[in-house]
């Protein structure tokens, strides 16, 4: 299927130790569709990569997460790992930023650990979606219907497993960013 994406700009949310397969992937499948790509993140000027076992490449930051706007962009995606959603979901400016594009029904994208900002965002409340297994006991303490599928669509949020599903993953944030907004995308 061919989607329209010219004009699209996607933020990528991303604190040092963010799993560089789940950032530079999807981030690759975007651009390679002429989407415009930031990293957004609340380090100053490079964010670090974990890559499987250890540290991996740093990548430079497009833009400050105290200087971004959701307002400026068509759907954020939030790379997992295990230290990047971590220290993003203690970040009040993150999830805020984060709250925004639900609140402005624009899609979402979360791998892996990644959903674990959108729980501490108060987001997925009757939300259906998948996670890395680890964290689906919070996932449905916060009262989201957790699935194990490589990836979960629910209203423009979209969510995936592992590095293993991303594939799955990128082809359904295309689409969802196709289709732009959301009406049941809310926060």
């Amino acid at each position: 299927m061919s989607y329209s994406l010219k004009g699209k700009r996607v933020a990528i949310l991303a604190a040092n130790g963010f799993e560089e397969s789940e950032l530079q992937s999807p981030r690759q499948t975007l651009k390679a569709a002429g989407v415009e790509v930031d990293i957004v993140s609340p380090e100053d000027s490079q964010v670090k990569a974990w890559a499987k076992t250890d540290w991996g490449d740093d990548y430079p930051v497009d833009r400050a997460l105290e200087e971004a706007n959701a307002d400026d962009y068509d759907m954020l995606v939030i790379p997992g790992g295990l230290y990047n959603p971590d220290a993003l979901r203690v970040n009040k400016k993150a999830l805020t930023f984060t709250r925004h594009f639900f609140e402005q029904h624009k899609p979402v994208g979360a791998i892996c650990h990644g959903p674990w900002v959108l729980v501490s965002a108060g987001v997925v409340g009757g939300r259906d979606l998948t996670s890395y297994p680890s964290i689906k006991d919070d996932l449905v303490n916060a009262g989201a219907n957790w699935h194990d599928q490589e990836v979960v669509c629910d209203s423009g949020l979209v969510t995936s497993r592992s590095p293993a599903d991303l594939e799955a993953f990128n082809n359904k944030l295309i689409e969802e960013l196709a289709e732009g907004k959301h009406k049941r995308q809310v926060a």
